[in-house]
């Protein structure tokens, strides 16, 4: 049996022919085959993979196994776009209709689905339960619904959206059509909830692993923020990224400040108008742009693949959103690093926002603020807390992708004496004062405020004068982060805790870490991941590929990533095929795309290589 066969062996054949013939895949990823299975036997299902994981296929490919309609259910206008181009690209009959059509547009789109010829269309939950939809659908063949982004649909999940609530009468109105519920992102709770909502019947739940390999996770106290971002940007040279701000003021300001640097950045939030956010978008979609600074509602709307890195300027409000946010690097499944920068002062703003809110779900939004500044403080490898927070064991040793795990951090000696010097500062300001404040009486500082209060005469004043100001700041917020201390009031005061009078007694043992020199750091250093992503890889071949890439995509009027993701051309410059034959071996290389772009990059390639004097044809890899 041929090494193709023998990959996709017991899979049924129905979707071995698709996934080569219009995705070029010979290799499906964990989970998929379990859920296109559940599409495939009409059995309702709730599939939760991360980003990247390949949700989209799980639908797409039964799609074109089976007969009638499949309806996807999407939130966001650009989402929809982007699928659909993608899958047309493929060979596939996709649609959509929303308020960007006009009407003859959309009567278009009506047309070729009574007769039968559209195999996905793509709706907004608001515009599938109005009465006029429903009434349309009930006269088509309707076969399955495909819910995309469904934790939207809880009110216990990150993203609630009331209108997904809607979605329950689908069950009603079409009560012999199979339900499949799709996420990135879901607790037990809010899959639990989303299986309710929907009315899944004998529902299969399939929970992928959520870790992320291929992310290389850093947190960092926010000092200098605009040297720190620079930082990451001279890191990734000409690829693209993403910065998420809590403002759109900060949004705007690091933006300009990006430009004016040199770097090509764009701005993006909702007080923008929308056509000038819309050309931001477009921009950093087809790269002419290589870093969009964004507000978090900003990179769910798009399928864009190649992201190399994403940037928290400032911390979310929960560790579900930080990962839905993080997790929109390496889509592709290559390396991508994802750096967060925090500071109490985020903690405060998130907090005095989130108790601005009615007091349904208050306490949970609180809780779960409390949660990402543990993370992001904490002094455990990120992958495991990460994986750990959505109830999975993490069954690795060191991840090997995180600033944790990469020896970044140094345990600090004499923690627990560090400690209590601390906490017992705290208690010796009355509980009065914040911790830049705390952080200056430990050091010694003479500023006129402390001598006005006398603070220097203080038993902890000058305690911990050898280290420096940014360093004790550091350890006064992972003690926070640790329970030992809490912020309290506008103001952030800090308290100390029971677990801190503990501390004070002996019967708590902290632990404190301190960033190593960026100069004796291994940050720069290659992940495992990257390092095979990369082999065998000839990168000038790649940079050349990926500005024919960029071309071809302009021309064209679309994202780069429709054209070929970056996984697609490191294959290339790895096979480096000069004839149709051999260009087909490459991953990701469907029939379609074959005949649309073959010729044109089998000739770069053989340019290339003529040139260069390098062999050619190499042994394909296995296509994934």
């Amino acid at each position: 049996m041929s090494r193709k066969s023998d990959e996709l062996q017991g899979i049924d054949q129905r979707l071995l022919t698709v996934t080569r013939r219009y995705w070029g895949f010979d290799r499906l990823l964990p989970f998929q085959e379990e859920a296109m299975e559940c599409v495939l036997k009409e059995r309702d299902s709730l599939l939760v993979l991360p980003t990247g994981g390949g949700k989209s296929l799980c639908y797409q490919a039964p799609a074109m196994c089976l007969e009638g309609l499949t309806i996807v259910v999407s939130p966001l206008i650009s989402l929809m776009k982007d699928q659909v181009d993608s899958l047309r690209s493929s060979g596939i009959a996709a649609a959509y209709t929303n308020s960007s059509l006009s009407i003859a547009e959309r009567q278009q789109v009506a047309d070729e689905v009574r007769a039968g010829t559209t195999r996905l269309l793509y709706l907004a939950p608001e515009r599938l339960v109005s009465e006029a939809t429903l009434s349309f659908l009930s006269k088509v063949n309707v076969a399955r619904f495909a819910i995309d982004e469904a934790h939207c649909i809880s009110a216990w999940g990150h993203d609630f959206r009331p209108e997904f609530r809607s979605l329950e009468v689908l069950r009603e109105r079409f009560p012999h059509v199979s339900i499949h519920a799709f996420t990135a992102t879901a607790t037990q709770q809010v899959r639990d909830d989303i299986v309710e909502s929907l009315r899944l019947r004998n529902a299969k739940m399939l929970v992928g692993d959520f870790d992320r390999p291929n992310l290389n996770y850093k947190n960092m106290p926010r000092c200098n923020r605009m040297m720190q971002i620079t930082e990451v940007l001279d890191r990734h040279p000409g690829d693209s990224g993403i910065i998420y701000c809590i403002t759109r003021n900060d949004v705007e300001r690091i933006a300009l400040q990006l430009c004016d640097r040199g770097y090509r950045a764009l701005p993006y939030h909702a007080g923008m108008e929308p056509d000038q956010r819309q050309r931001n978008q477009d921009a950093f979609i087809e790269e002419r742009v290589d870093t969009l600074v964004a507000t978090v509602a900003f990179g769910m709307g798009i399928d864009k693949s190649n992201v190399r890195y994403v940037i928290h300027a400032g911390m979310p409000k929960s560790l579900e959103n930080y990962q839905q946010e993080s997790g929109r690097a390496g889509r592709d499944r290559l390396e991508a690093e994802c750096v967060l920068f925090y500071s109490g002062g985020d903690f405060a703003l998130w907090k005095q926002m989130l108790e601005d809110r009615p007091d349904e779900g208050r306490d949970e939004a609180l809780e779960s603020l409390r949660q990402m500044f543990e993370y992001s403080t904490g002094v455990r490898c990120r992958h495991r807390a990460i994986v750990e927070h959505f109830g999975q064991s993490f069954g690795k040793g060191k991840c090997g992708a995180c600033d944790v795990c990469a020896g970044d951090l140094d345990v600090v000696e004499g923690a627990e004496g560090i400690a209590r010097k601390i906490v017992s500062c705290v208690a010796r300001l009355g509980e009065r004062f914040g911790g830049q404040y705390t952080a200056l009486v430990l050091r010694g500082s003479r500023e006129k405020r402390i001598l006005d209060q006398n603070h220097d005469a203080l038993s902890t004043w000058g305690l911990l004068a050898e280290y420096d100001q940014q360093s004790i700041r550091d350890w006064i917020e992972q003690l926070v982060g640790q329970e030992f201390l809490a912020k309290v009031g506008e103001y952030n005061v800090l308290e100390v805790t029971h677990a801190g009078h503990q501390l004070l007694a002996g019967a708590a043992h902290p632990q404190l870490l301190r960033r190593k020199d960026s100069r004796r750091s291994r940050s720069t250093e290659k992940t495992a991941i990257e390092a095979a992503s990369w082999e065998g890889v000839d990168r000038d071949l790649f940079a050349v590929l990926r500005e024919l890439r960029r071309v071809l995509a302009i021309e064209q009027g679309v994202p780069a990533y429709i054209v070929f993701g970056d996984e697609t051309l490191r294959d290339m410059a790895r096979i480096r095929p000069t004839n149709l034959p051999s260009f087909h071996t490459v991953r990701g290389v469907g029939e379609k795309k074959m005949r649309d772009y073959g010729e044109q990059f089998v000739e770069a390639i053989t340019e290339y290589c003529d040139q260069q004097k390098v062999s050619t044809d190499l042994s394909a890899s296995a296509k994934s």
